[in-house]
């Protein structure tokens, strides 16, 4: 653990979810190839379809509507939708493919194997302190055994932006009746977790799982208040 900020009262904790409490990398990777692969197999028009070429319509949607990014079920759900119409689905086909292609994402999106170590810090943290989730993503907690750990989950979309932008950050504060200042987050990213936890008042961890140097981040001199390798280096606060 480093500290490179006075830390001051903490009276409840924040956390992202993805590569966070759980290394999200392989979970997207088999999710995406799982959804392409249901394409192919429910709309024959789309046999063609690799993940690539679907990746590159997602890019090309966020390029022409860049505000949907703050939600990111809508923006994969518009995806699979412009890609139906693309290989010739009319607009109710496209309309209900979408709906029974995001059922499947959803099933696989949330299939993830939660390290027990995640487990027990969060367990003896939610002992002193209320915890949040704050993520950019859709994975549903609730079907990975995370949810009991939370008081609540604020999802960029129904919550508001996503981060780096504060409306998540500043509800939970205001859900909890607590000041910015005596929140702590914790997250992976230096741009969306402690830039902006740390440009809307709260404190900040940084999860330095990767082994990388902050000083070579070009976000590094937004320096977090602490720097932990380990979830469960937090256990250290109580």
């Amino acid at each position: 653990m480093h500290f490179y900020r006075p830390l001051g009262p903490v009276k409840a904790l924040t956390f992202d979810l993805d590569d966070t409490l759980y290394d999200n990398r392989p979970v997207i990777e088999r999710t995406e190839l799982e959804v392409v692969s249901f394409m192919q197999q429910q709309f024959p028009q789309l046999a063609a379809l690799d993940r690539k070429g679907f990746n590159q319509i997602r890019m090309d949607l966020l390029e022409q509507h860049p505000d949907i990014y703050h939600d990111v079920s809508e923006w994969r759900r518009r995806a699979f939708e412009v890609t139906l119409t693309k290989y010739g689905y009319s607009d109710s086909a496209a309309a209900e493919g979408a709906a029974l292609t995001m059922e499947n994402f959803r099933y696989w999106r949330s299939r993830i194997d939660v390290p027990q170590s995640t487990h027990v810090t969060l367990s003896l943290l939610a002992t002193r302190y209320p915890l949040v989730a704050i993520t950019n993503g859709n994975a549903d907690p609730e079907l990975f055994g995370l949810s009991d750990y939370f008081k609540m989950v604020l999802r960029a979309g129904p919550a508001g932006r996503a981060k780096p932008f504060g409306d998540m950050y500043l509800s939970a504060a205001q859900q909890l009746n607590l000041s910015p200042e005596s929140l702590l987050h914790v997250g992976d990213d230096l741009v969306t977790d402690v830039a902006g936890a740390l440009r809307h008042g709260l404190q900040a961890c940084w999860i330095n799982d990767r082994n990388k140097s902050l000083f070579d981040e070009p976000t590094g001199c937004l320096l977090p208040h602490i720097e932990i390798s380990r979830l469960d280096s937090l256990c250290l606060l109580i």
